[in-house]
């Protein structure tokens, strides 16, 4: 790829793709910053007069009845029961009949622990229970529990309480061997008394923490994904959002771990608040969701289902439809990339993964095969390198007659492409390839979970950026507080590919190129230097691949002589101008006239 002036435009363009990026998160996370205060301050408000009114409620059942008494909130009476398989461990709680938390045995955090999910979370709804009194089912106390065993493994354990009024109220929990999903149905006996206008107001208040390095980034890719009117979307700037249309699923998601609630009948309306957290703990985010359904008759049943686990995209789309695109393969404006994440990088990732052990292998072997597919444009490039290079002395021939004359130079440099039949657009496709390229793998390495954990040469977690010093202070620009060698790596190969361009280029009097080899690989620097080290250990393979490619096909398979002799004959073939141009020949002839006049005018 030679680094002539269309060159130079794609890597502008290219870098400017990468700023608009980085500024576009910077954006989202600093519009973030500023709602957080005014939502903190008032769940802290909201949450105050629910305590306050739960209290009130609490006191006046405690009076209602014996029965309610020994069944209201009683720490002393709640106890902890626990089922587990092969993939996690739950507890569940006889204080609203419901989980407690859940702990995934196959993935460690960043302390070495276990993950556990679900903490600090609860589910919510009123009941009437007689007397024109309301109880909130987390404060209730099932004093029935029953643990037993289905076909096929499946285990089941299910709280049962009566009110006052005779009404009875079941939560029925079963988990399946080799499953995240916990499955749970709501049986209410006496629906038409235990519910206010035949509706279910069911609260999900839940919370994540952080699992992995930096909480600041975790935080930052935090967001609410959810399904409505069977269409798949999610926020992340926005802190509140009011359904429309009926409600499939919903979710918080972290970085690889997410936690979600499946209606599996849907639920009729509801609403989401929701914010990161700006503190200093290992807080992420927290969810609260609101969601109401009809129902009808003394007797019902409402079918939901609880996932704890990874944001594996296999995993998920068996769980329900459209929850593998939990998986970020590409949103909004990358969301271009999506298709070539799902149906080209991750099936061909997969496929290396099948009988490679070592990740940083099976990258390897990505790059490999991406610059193979991507090689017949590549040629194209250095073939049309090649022929500029070839056209060298007739373009210093023109510089050195017409001076300081750019625009008189610019035509006369374009009328020789035409004759000779070169495209000067020709070497910057590669630049240009690259931008999808990266946003696609960008996405697909901040998101694979299988890149979790795994070391790799100095690596030891390549979904993260490699560590070889730590710095006592912090770098502006993105660059942080440490040092990675993958970065480094990456930035001297592409570094040498911009200083092998040069010794390409046909002219090399413009400023633009004086000052290319070192701006693009300075940028990289701080760029790259935060993001996964299986990206940059791709950059670095790419730009190695790269080098080599340069180095063979412009020494040992394009024939500079061949390619003279081809000119000369374009040149002797009648040429017919495209429409484009012409029209570009026209516009440089006007804008020649203009500073013609205006040279003539100063003299």
């Amino acid at each position: 790829m030679n680094t002539d002036k269309n060159t130079v435009i794609g890597f502008i363009l290219l870098a400017g793709l990468f700023f608009a990026y980085f500024w576009y998160n910077n954006k989202e996370q600093t519009e973030m910053q500023a709602y957080n205060k005014r939502i903190n301050d008032s769940t802290a408000l909201v949450k105050s007069l629910a305590e306050k009114a739960a209290a009130a409620k609490n006191s006046i059942i405690a009076d209602s009845s014996s029965t309610a008494s020994a069944a209201i909130e009683d720490s002393v009476k709640q106890q902890i029961t626990s089922l587990e398989n092969d993939l996690i461990k739950v507890e569940f709680s006889n204080k609203g009949g419901q989980v407690l938390g859940v702990t995934l045995k196959g993935y460690k955090n960043s302390k070495n622990q276990f993950v556990k999910l679900g903490d600090s979370s609860s589910l919510n709804y009123p009941v009437n229970i007689g007397n024109n009194q309301t109880a909130q089912i987390n404060q209730i106390i099932f004093p029935s529990v029953n643990i037993s065993k289905g076909d096929s493994g499946v285990q089941k354990i299910e709280y049962a309480w009566t009110t006052p009024s005779g009404n009875t109220i079941r939560h029925q929990f079963s988990l399946a061997a080799n499953k995240y999903a916990i499955d749970w149905n709501v049986q209410l006996q006496g629906a038409d008394q235990l519910l206010s206008n035949g509706q279910i107001n069911l609260l999900w208040d839940v919370h994540a923490y952080q699992q992995e390095r930096t909480v600041t980034y975790e935080r930052q890719i935090s967001n609410v994904c959810f399904s409505e009117g069977k269409e798949f979307d999610y926020i992340s700037s926005k802190t509140t959002w009011a359904f429309e249309k009926p409600i499939q699923w919903v979710g918080l998601i972290q970085q690889f771990f997410s936690t979600t609630l499946i209606a599996k009948d849907g639920f009729g309306s509801g609403k989401i608040d929701w914010q990161r957290k700006t503190d200093s703990s290992n807080g992420l985010a927290s969810m609260q969701t609101q969601l109401q359904t009809k129902v009808s008759g003394a007797i019902v049943n409402i079918p939901l289902s609880l996932y704890y686990g990874p944001n594996d995209f296999q995993i998920l789309k068996s769980q329900a439809p459209e929850m593998e695109k939990i998986v970020n393969l590409g949103r909004d404006l990358y969301s271009f990339v999506r298709p070539l994440n799902k149906y080209i990088i991750m099936p061909v990732f997969d496929f290396f993964a099948g009988f490679v052990s070592n990740y940083g292998w099976v990258v390897l072997l990505l790059t490999i095969f991406i610059r193979l597919v991507t090689s017949p444009l590549t040629y194209s490039s250095y073939l049309s390198g090649a022929k500029m290079k070839v056209l060298k002395p007739e373009l210093d021939e023109i510089k050195k007659k017409l001076g300081d004359d750019q625009q008189g130079f610019a035509m006369e440099q374009m009328k020789l492409f035409r004759e000779a039949g070169v495209n000067p657009l020709g070497g910057c496709i590669p630049a240009l390839l690259q931008i999808p390229i990266f946003f696609a793998l960008y996405s697909f390495f901040n998101s694979n979970i299988s890149l979790r954990g795994q070391p790799f040469l100095w690596s030891q977690d390549l979904s993260s950026y490699d560590v070889i010093a730590t710095l006592p202070f912090t770098i502006p620009l993105g660059f942080g507080d440490h040092i990675s060698l993958f970065n480094i790596t990456a930035v001297i190969t592409s570094f040498l590919i911009s200083v092998y361009n040069m010794s390409m280029t046909p002219t090399q009097d413009n400023p633009a190129l004086k000052y290319m080899p070192y701006f693009f690989p300075i940028m990289l620097l701080f760029f790259f230097n935060g993001l996964p080290s299986a990206l940059t250990w791709y950059y670095t393979v790419s730009n190695i691949v790269t080098l080599l490619l340069q180095f063979v096909i412009q020494n040992f398979i394009i024939n500079h002589d061949k390619i003279l002799a081809q000119i000369d004959i374009k040149r002797k073939t009648p040429k017919k101008k495209s429409g484009w141009q012409s029209k570009y020949e026209q516009m440089m002839e006007a804008q020649k006239k203009v500073q013609d006049l205006k040279e003539k005018h100063k003299k």
